[in-house]
């Protein structure tokens, strides 16, 4: 059996890595920003200026390119304790991630356009594929769309966003009969944001306007083929296990560490809660009440088990492809699953924890109530929707998952 090299194997402690324990720093500072971050529905460039000099904004980027070439786990983690913080932040840096992962698939001259100016270049927008409509023209398109969701784009440089190439006003159609989707990436200053686009309970520090672009010139180099769902690898030309791994590794697990990181700050908010508050017509507090005890108690190990399967099945993957081997169907279907069973249990843990807050759970300046909003947020997207279970299914059935898990 082949052993893993001591440059390849996974950290022994993620908790002790630098940047890990810089987002653990980092967090009384984004409890400070709260109320700004709400009101003006935007990560505070002051704060913005806090993350890059962590080195936040460059953790998947190649060394080659002046990055940090973090792996899956620290990335994650780093995420996870940003969103305990403030659920905004953990988003846009799960986001940023992904978005510059997709980057790295780009041609060569489009990669170091893009980070001409540094590995820690912010990439804002979606990767999932429609939004937008293109016409050939001599050295790229010409785009026209609209896209939801460009979260960061107050922060960020780059806009990342979908389009399908029209030939002769129809859809340029692939092999199998369906029409083709690019990616590509724009310039920040040519794209408009659409104001009020973003009116929303939870998260509303993430900024996730819709943007457009009308009729922007975009060039080959910055454009790559959507080749699957919901994500392809196609920056494994870069060396190192970090860019081999399956995107399941990646995509999922992203938004994933940002709702259970916001369920441990929502156990943290009751344990302090309950230290302190005398529930009215009691004369003890609410500590002292055995169904807090026990919902504490349940709500850290439905968490936990969550977090563990995940890190198990990332783990697994990282050992796969770190001793020359190739991952399965199945791995990647569990380590997809692993993403959202974590995320269903963190919404398990928050509900139990906002329940037995009281009448101070729906108190909107409350941190229950901040949490509870923003955890429901990020359990709604897509990559950790209950769906993804019967896909899991039918890979373990021996039947055809479909083209979304690859």
């Amino acid at each position: 059996m082949s052993t893993i090299a001591e440059a390849e194997r996974l950290p022994a402690d993620i908790d002790a890595q630098p940047l890990v324990r810089a987002a653990t720093a980092l967090q009384p500072t984004l409890r400070r920003y709260r109320d700004e971050i709400e009101r003006e529905q935007r990560l505070p460039p002051a704060l913005v200026k806090e993350l890059h000099a962590a080195g936040f904004y460059r953790m998947v980027i190649p060394r080659a390119l002046g990055g940090l070439q973090v792996d899956p786990l620290t990335y994650l983690r780093v995420v996870e304790r940003l969103a305990e913080g403030a659920g905004s932040v953990g988003w846009n840096l799960a986001n940023n991630g992904v978005a510059q992962l997709v980057t790295l698939g780009l041609p060569d001259d489009g990669v170091h356009e893009i980070y001409a100016k540094g590995a820690d270049t912010v990439v804002a927008g979606t990767a999932v594929q429609g939004g937008g409509e293109a016409v050939p023209v001599a050295g790229g398109y010409r785009v026209t769309g609209r896209w939801q969701f460009g979260s960061g784009c107050q922060e960020s440089s780059w806009m990342l966003g979908s389009f399908q190439v029209l030939d002769d006003g129809r859809p340029r159609l692939g092999p199998d009969g369906r029409p083709l989707f690019w990616r590509g990436v724009f310039a920040r200053a040519e794209a408009e944001i659409v104001p009020g686009s973003w009116d929303v309970a939870g998260l509303r520090g993430t900024g996730s306007f819709d943007w457009t672009v009308a009729d922007v010139f975009l060039p080959e180099r910055r454009t790559t083929p959507h080749l699957g769902m919901p994500l392809d690898n196609q920056w494994s030309r870069w060396p190192g296990v970090t860019y081999d791994l399956p995107s399941p590794c990646w995509v999922g697990p992203h938004h994933s560490a940002v709702i259970t990181g916001i369920a441990r700050a929502g156990i943290d908010a009751l344990i302090e809660l309950a230290g302190g508050k005398t529930p009215r017509g009691r004369t003890g507090l609410l500590c002292d009440n055995p169904q807090v005890q026990d919902a504490i108690g349940r709500a850290d190990a439905i968490l936990n088990a969550g977090r563990a399967y995940r890190t198990a099945m990332i783990t697994e993957l990282w050992n796969t492809v770190a001793t020359g081997r190739e991952t399965t169907l199945e791995q990647r279907a569990r380590c997809r699953l692993a993403s959202v069973y974590a995320a269903d249990s963190a919404r398990q843990a928050m509900d139990l924890v906002y329940r037995h807050g009281g009448s101070t759970s729906f108190r909107r300046d409350s941190r229950l109530a901040e949490c509870w909003r923003d955890l429901h947020v990020v359990g709604q997207t897509v990559t950790i929707a209950p769906e993804w279970y019967p896909i899991g299914g039918r890979v373990y059935l021996g039947m055809d998952p479909g083209p979304r898990l690859r």
